[in-house]
């Protein structure tokens, strides 16, 4: 088929599928807020006096209708049609006619994408904020239930000072939550509106008008100047991805020590059937491979970052074709997370903890002996330790 970009020489169809990638199954996830732009967009043209009421209607209309069909499961974006930009204009002067070919003046399928993929972010951002705060909530229901129960704290892998459940729950459930805060710090750079760059340049002898998209599109400033814009490209996406990593290094640790809980030998928790399963060979094994997967998945999250940083080092100022690799990495982290967040957020209440099988080394309480001694006699730390210590050597 001929292409909207096509200059009347046939593409060869190996260069389409390698440049186009994987991008139109991507874009799929951008179609609903590439319809919203492209009406705020659509609506601008028209307050400068581009696109008539009768052609606005019909450009609005017909976005609306496009977007509402494809939610359905009614179209998708495919290779033919290259991108969910591209897909989304051919759609439309089909269905519209001319007036729909009215609606790329004075935008580029750079700044297109770009808000697309902002909005989106904007959104994303939030659902895994929200996720993270999910899992924290059940951790903070853990503590409420089972903290009295007295848990060894560790430090070198070996019983050093004396903890419970309600501390180590907490303690997770305060830096999930840092992570929750630390997602939303990401819309400073998102929530900025890249509308009316087009290339990268601007629109030169059209009067845009880029404040109309930005409160139509709600958000709080313009990306200035134009071009700053493609110089942005992946800042957002690798802060975003940054926090993404820390969160679920922090989830990760925290099926790490439910994992160790688990085995025979410390015996410190259940975990719940649901979310354990059997072996294939030994008839009397339940396997947490779910919190294992957990555990490995972190990587995956850390890969996508150093890929994002890696696409974006030391391209040169303007669009670069590079940029379009962002999205996957950019996709797969995002969704590896939340999924994550939602195993997490349901299987941690239905963790129980053992108090019969927990056990605390006579010695665990060194340290609060020594300052036992501080506060008592008076005398220096360090001589305190020195006694606590010769004593316990005795014994």
């Amino acid at each position: 088929m001929t292409r909207l970009w096509d200059k009347g020489a046939p593409l060869d169809e190996r260069v389409l599928r390698y440049t186009a990638g994987e991008d139109h199954a991507l874009d799929n996830r951008l179609v609903a807020y590439d319809v919203q732009a492209s009406i705020a967009h659509a609506e601008m043209l028209h307050d400068a006096g581009l696109v008539n009421d009768v052609d606005l209607v019909a450009i609005r209309d017909g976005l609306r209708e496009i977007g509402a069909a494809h939610a359905r499961g009614e179209w998708s974006v495919t290779l033919d049609l290259e991108d969910g930009q591209t897909a989304l204009e051919t759609l439309l002067t089909q269905r519209i006619g001319a007036a729909g070919a009215r609606l790329h003046a004075g935008r580029s399928r750079n700044d297109q994408v770009l808000v697309a993929l902002r909005l989106y972010l904007r959104d994303a951002v939030e659902d895994l904020a929200a996720g993270a705060r999910h899992v924290a909530a059940a951790l903070e229901g853990v503590a409420l239930e089972q903290g009295h129960i007295e848990l060894p704290g560790y430090t070198h892998m070996q019983q050093a000072m004396p903890s419970s459940v309600a501390l180590w729950a907490r303690g997770y459930a305060a830096e999930i939550n840092d992570d929750a805060d630390g997602l939303r710090h990401a819309h400073r750079r998102i929530l900025k509106n890249p509308l009316g760059s087009a290339a990268g340049y601007g629109t030169p002898n059209l009067p845009v008008n880029r404040e109309g998209t930005r409160t139509r599109l709600e958000f709080p400033e313009n990306h200035e100047p134009v071009t700053a814009v493609q110089l942005s490209r992946g800042k957002a996406e690798a802060e975003v991805l940054f926090q993404v990593a820390v969160l679920m290094q922090d989830l990760g640790r925290l099926a790490s020590d439910l994992l160790l809980f688990y085995t025979r030998e410390f015996g410190f928790v259940t975990l719940p059937d649901a979310f354990t399963t059997g072996s294939s060979i030994m008839p009397q094994k339940r396997n947490p491979d779910v919190f294992e997967l957990v555990r490995g998945r972190t990587a995956t999250a850390q890969a996508c970052l150093v890929e994002v940083l890696g696409i974006t080092a030391k391209l040169p100022s303007g669009y670069q074709r590079d940029l379009q690799l962002i999205k996957a990495p950019l996709f797969r982290a995002i969704d590896l997370c939340g999924e994550t967040l939602g195993i997490m957020a349901a299987a941690i209440p239905q963790v129980r903890f053992r108090p019969e099988r927990i056990h605390l080394d006579d010695d665990i309480h060194a340290a609060a002996e020594a300052n036992a001694l501080v506060a008592q006699e008076g005398i220096p730390f360090r001589e305190a330790y020195r006694r606590v210590g010769q004593k316990l050597r005795k014994d």
